[in-house]
C-alpha cells in the first residue's frame, strides 16, 4: 500500500545555478550590470569627470563588442552549459570571456591599429572581475529568492489549501463508501496523489501534462461534492504537454474558481480552461463565474500573488499573470515561455 510521507531528507542543492541565458530579462540585467561596472571603473580610474568620460569611452570600445558577442555565444551554448555541474559551467564561461577578450584585443591592435588599447593582462583581469561579479549576482539572487521568499510563501499557500479541502473531500468520500465503494476508492487514490504533491519539495519545473493530471484529480474530488453544479470545459487540443511550468499553478486557481465562482451559485456554473501554444509561448486561460454582490466570496489574492512570484523566479520578465473581470466572468491569463525538458 502506498503511503504519503513528508520528505524530510531533501537533497542538497548545488552550490549555485546558472541564470537562464535564453531569458530576455536575464540578458537585460547582464547589460545593465556590466555597463554599471564600466561606469564605476571609469570614475575610480579618473581624477575628474572629464577624464572619467574619456576613460568610459575607451572602456566601452573594448567592453561592448565583447559583451554583445558574449550574450550571443552564451545563448547558443546555454543548452550545453545547463547540463554541466555549476563550477564546470562557470569555468567554461570564464574561459569563453578570456578568449573573446583576447580576440577583441588582437583585432583592435592588428586590424584597427588602436594604440590606446590597454595591455592584455589588464584586459584579462577586468574581464575576470566583471564576469565573477555578474555570476555572483545571479547566484546570490537565486539563493535569496528561492528559499527565503518563494518556498516560504508556497508552504503558506499549501497550508491554506489543505484544511477546508480535506474536510470537504472526506465528507464526499464518506457519502459514497456504502452506495458506490469503487468510486470512493478511486476518490481516495486521487486524494493520496494530490496531497503527495502538496507535501513534496516543489521547487523544480514539471511537465504541463503532469500539472494537468493533478488538476483533473482535484476537480474529480470537487465533482463528488458539487455534482451537477460543477461543469468544466477543457480546451487543450493545442496544448504542448511537454512544456515546463512551476508545480501547483493550475490547482490553486481552480480552487479559487470553485470557492469564489461555483459555490455561491445554487444552480452551479462553468469553469473554462483553455491551454494553448502560440509561437514560443504557452498560454493558460482560466475563467469562472463572477459574483460582485457576494462579499463573503470576495477575491482572495493570496494564490495569485504566490503564483506571480514563482513565475518571476523561474522565468523573470518573460512570464506574466493578469486577471480581469469580463461581464459576469472572472478570468486569469498566464503566459510563460515554452521550455522543454533537457535530456542529460
Amino acid at each position: 500500500m502506498i503511503s504519503i510521507k513528508q520528505n524530510r531528507n531533501i537533497s542538497v542543492r548545488p552550490a549555485g545555478r546558472l541564470p537562464d541565458l535564453h531569458n530576455l530579462g536575464v540578458s537585460l540585467r547582464i547589460l545593465l550590470l556590466v555597463n554599471l561596472l564600466a561606469v564605476i571603473a571609469a570614475i575610480l580610474l579618473s581624477p575628474n569627470l572629464k577624464d572619467a568620460l574619456r576613460e568610459l569611452t575607451e572602456l566601452s570600445a573594448l567592453i561592448q563588442p565583447i559583451l554583445l558577442a558574449s550574450l550571443l555565444l552564451l545563448y547558443l551554448a546555454y543548452p550545453l552549459l545547463q547540463k554541466m555541474p555549476y563550477f564546470l559551467a562557470t569555468a567554461c564561461i570564464m574561459l569563453l570571456e578570456l578568449m573573446l577578450t583576447s580576440a577583441a584585443h588582437y583585432i583592435g591592435l592588428s586590424i584597427f591599429g588602436l594604440d590606446s588599447m590597454p595591455v592584455l593582462s589588464r584586459s584579462w583581469l577586468l574581464t575576470l572581475i566583471v564576469t565573477s561579479v555578474v555570476l555572483y549576482y545571479f547566484n546570490l539572487r537565486h539563493k535569496a529568492l528561492t528559499p527565503a521568499i518563494t518556498e516560504a510563501r508556497l508552504q503558506a499557500l499549501q497550508a491554506r489549501i489543505r484544511p477546508h479541502f480535506l474536510f470537504n473531500s472526506i465528507n464526499a468520500v464518506l457519502s459514497l463508501v456504502r452506495s458506490d465503494p469503487k468510486r470512493a476508492e478511486v476518490a481516495l487514490e486521487d486524494m493520496a496523489d494530490l496531497f503527495r504533491v502538496l507535501m513534496a519539495d516543489n521547487r523544480d519545473l514539471v511537465p504541463l501534462a503532469q500539472e494537468l493530471g493533478l488538476s483533473r484529480q482535484y476537480l474529480a474530488l470537487e465533482k463528488l461534492r458539487l455534482e451537477e453544479r460543477l461543469n468544466v470545459v477543457w480546451q487543450i487540443d493545442n496544448m504542448p504537454p511537454d512544456a515546463l511550468i512551476p508545480p501547483l499553478v493550475l490547482q490553486p486557481l481552480l480552487e479559487n474558481a470553485v470557492y469564489h465562482g461555483i459555490e455561491p451559485m445554487a444552480e452551479g456554473g462553468e469553469i473554462n480552461i483553455n491551454i494553448y501554444a502560440n509561437r514560443d509561448q504557452v498560454h493558460l486561460v482560466l475563467s469562472n463565474p463572477y459574483h460582485k454582490q457576494n462579499e463573503h466570496y470576495g477575491g482572495n489574492k493570496m494564490a495569485l500573488t504566490n503564483i506571480r512570484e514563482r513565475l518571476a523566479l523561474h522565468f523573470d520578465a518573460e512570464a506574466s499573470l493578469t486577471s480581469r473581470v469580463t461581464e459576469n466572468r472572472y478570468e486569469v491569463h498566464i503566459v510563460i515561455p515554452y521550455h522543454q525538458q533537457i535530456s542529460i
